[in-house]
């Protein structure tokens, strides 16, 4: 059986020109490292916001290190450097319009900036490909959705999907931590 092999990558000029230290992999490392039973591998990436830049490194991901996944981090914005979202849809083969409302959903939750929000999950070949906002805690929460205080479900986090995509697009089959995200899948998909 295929490894899960999960692709990483954080836009940012100043970081990727060493002006200050990148959160988004780390933050990312650390959240699929508790929410994955499954073992994977992972290829990361820091690059500036240039879509040439993005559109070769996501290529080069999917096309040529056959990611199953890959997770960027910043860049979504409506500002004139924030091209994440341009760079991945140029490359795209199929858009899957439901990640991006749904991660507006839960943003919206926080701050009422979240409209301004243009992320967006596609797919390459058979790679899933979803652009996460910048932020640490914005990143997690759109992760793994918002639980009230006694732990019950308010919104499901994106990744309550992941595996199941994954799955539908003949890649390894992915379990989750149910403590940490629930992944969905219908009976007859489970094994």
């Amino acid at each position: 059986m295929d490894k899960l092999r999960i692709g990483l990558v954080s836009v940012s000029d100043r970081a990727a020109k060493g002006i200050y230290q990148d959160l988004g992999i780390p933050t990312l490392k650390n959240w699929l490292s508790t929410a994955l039973k499954t073992a994977f591998t992972i290829e990361s990436r820091l690059i500036p916001d240039e879509q040439k830049i993005i559109e070769l490194t996501l290529c080069e991901l999917v096309d040529d290190l056959a990611c199953h996944l890959i997770l960027t981090t910043g860049g979504t914005g409506p500002a004139l450097r924030d091209v994440t979202p341009d760079a991945t849809l140029a490359i795209a083969d199929r858009e899957m319009p439901g990640f991006g409302e749904q991660m507006r959903q839960i943003s919206l939750h926080f701050v009422p900036t979240a409209i301004l929000s243009r992320q967006v999950g596609v797919i390459r070949k058979q790679t899933l490909i979803l652009n996460l906002p910048g932020q640490p805690k914005s990143i997690t929460e759109t992760l793994a959705g918002l639980k009230d205080q006694q732990g019950s479900e308010i919104v499901a986090g994106i990744f309550a999907s992941v595996p199941y995509c994954i799955q539908l697009l003949e890649g390894p089959y992915v379990e989750t931590d149910p403590s940490v995200i629930k992944a969905f899948r219908p009976k007859s998909a489970m094994r």
